[in-house]
């Protein structure tokens, strides 16, 4: 591993590629290290080695305390992680909150084609990714000049998503780019969802069709996407464009991009909102048009990737008629559309939540707006692995949350029960991706990847890292080479 410091809950700096990666805070900084320290101390005490421990929920359980109490010193009350002291401790009492067996339908995976056509864009000699995390992980040593980014590539990412976490079930998204620049091709991805299918993991991996209605031939392959490979959703970016400039779903190419879904009868559209590209397009990353299209076509689903949010907007209470940016941009529209909740808006949490539970006071605001505007049946799990690596540490930190019922009084958020975080966490995908958890579980609780799981579990190797841009350099890289 490129970084010693290695922590069950990472808040680190990385992002998805699509934001500049942010500088840790001194309150954030001091989480990690009081973490590193006491997960030292707590191994030392436990007579285990610290490898061992990390192994243990009790790990995770210790730093989420962690955060509680450096939270607190700087009274931040309006959320916390719901955990007895002794968890960190006794596994069994850390498992009783981090553990679960809800279905876990996460609607937002992504990996890079180890051998895509994209490469033969890049200029001689660079090395994308090379910087990153795990590029020096076994699969690296196979031949070939590029081989660190199997790293990232598909077995990595069963490895990652199916093994070292509690994930049931995912869709596998795309990233904005030029069709002979694509970092993952269709093609790529149905190899990977085949690859699940021979291990018997029917319907574990769903897939999107990468949909920029403002490039050239895009609206014209969504035949091809619908009906050779299947698609369960479109994805597109409304902030990007060939050259530049994006578009507004209620505008003339965003109307034909929706025409167009609905005659193919997969009406799904998942609209990348917030998270803007720099100054790129700004408008058009803000959710104004959600609310018309929703409005004008109550017949399609609008699942909005990370809900609006915008990492250099400070989550707080909706207040009506503030026109702040972020997911209050998202409520906005709704609101002056007449769009009720849980109607056919929805909010995915892709690097939302990741982003947000470093922060207890904005991740209260941001759940708990959701939650009450855009429906507690409507708020989706997502997690943008694998740039953060496996899902589990948010999966486990998403378990333990609580919205103070300061915050539930004075703003009217809900608490948030097993039974909502059961919702969140996979059953309200059910509906827009028309699929039964019931009938889904048949089939993985006994499948071959279940097998493997549970033969995995008698010796978890996982890696406690992220892979994702983590600093401006990297960040400017990976945009760089994107464009090529």
């Amino acid at each position: 591993m490129k970084h010693a410091l290695a922590l069950p809950i990472k808040l680190d700096s990385t992002s998805n590629g699509e934001f500049c990666p942010p500088i840790l805070s001194e309150r954030e900084a001091q989480i990690n290290h009081l973490a590193d320290q006491r997960i030292q101390a707590h191994s030392n005490k436990l007579g285990l080695s610290r490898r061992d421990f990390m192994l243990s929920s009790s790990a995770a359980a210790l730093m989420l305390l962690c955060a509680n109490e450096v939270n607190a010193k700087e009274n931040l009350r309006g959320g916390f992680y719901a955990l007895e002291s002794d968890s960190a401790y006794e596994a069994q009492l850390a498992d009783s909150v981090l553990s679960g067996n809800e279905f876990i339908f996460d609607i937002q995976g992504h990996f890079v084609d180890p051998n895509g056509r994209w490469l033969n864009q890049l200029p001689q000699g660079s090395q994308p990714f090379s910087s990153m995390p795990n590029a020096d992980c076994p699969l690296a040593s196979q031949p070939g000049d590029r081989s660190y980014l199997q790293c990232l590539g598909p077995k990595q990412f069963i490895k990652d998503v199916f093994m070292d976490s509690d994930t049931d079930m995912m869709v596998l998204s795309f990233v904005p780019s030029l069709r002979q620049s694509e970092p993952l091709t269709i093609e790529e991805a149905d190899a990977t969802r085949r690859i699940v299918d021979e291990l018997e993991g029917h319907h574990r991996l769903l897939l999107h069709g990468r949909v920029n209605p403002n490039q050239d031939g895009d609206l014209q392959g969504m035949d091809e996407l619908a009906e050779k490979w299947q698609v369960s959703a479109w994805k597109t970016y409304t902030q990007w464009g060939p050259d530049g400039n994006g578009f507004f779903l209620h505008d003339e190419i965003g109307t034909a991009f929706i025409e167009k879904a609905r005659a193919l009868g997969i009406k799904n559209i998942c609209i990348h909102k917030g998270i803007p590209f720099g100054s790129q397009s700004y408008q058009h990353s803000l959710c104004t048009d959600i609310g018309i299209v929703a409005k004008r076509y109550p017949d399609v689903n609008f699942i909005i990737y990370h809900s609006g949010f915008d990492p250099a907007v400070e989550e707080r209470a909706y207040v009506s008629g503030s026109h702040r940016a972020g997911v209050d941009s998202l409520i906005r529209s709704l609101q002056e559309n007449q769009v009720d909740p849980n109607s056919n808006v929805y909010a995915e949490l892709g690097s939302t939540w990741r982003f947000v539970m470093r922060h207890p006071e904005q991740a209260a605001h941001l759940l708990g707006k959701l939650l009450r505007y855009v429906g507690e049946n409507n708020v989706l799990w997502g997690t943008d692995s694998i740039w953060y690596g496996s899902p589990q540490d948010q999966i486990q930190a998403f378990r333990a949350f609580q919205i103070s019922e300061l915050f539930q009084q004075q703003y009217g958020y809900p608490a948030l029960t097993q039974a909502l975080k059961t919702k969140v966490l996979g059953l309200n995908a059910c509906k827009p991706y028309q699929i039964s958890a019931e009938e889904i579980a048949k089939v993985t609780r006994r499948d071959k990847l279940a097998t493997a799981k549970e033969n995995y579990r008698n010796h978890p190797n996982p890696h406690f890292q992220t892979y994702g841009p983590k600093n401006r350099r990297e960040f400017l890289n990976l945009m760089r080479w994107q464009s090529v």
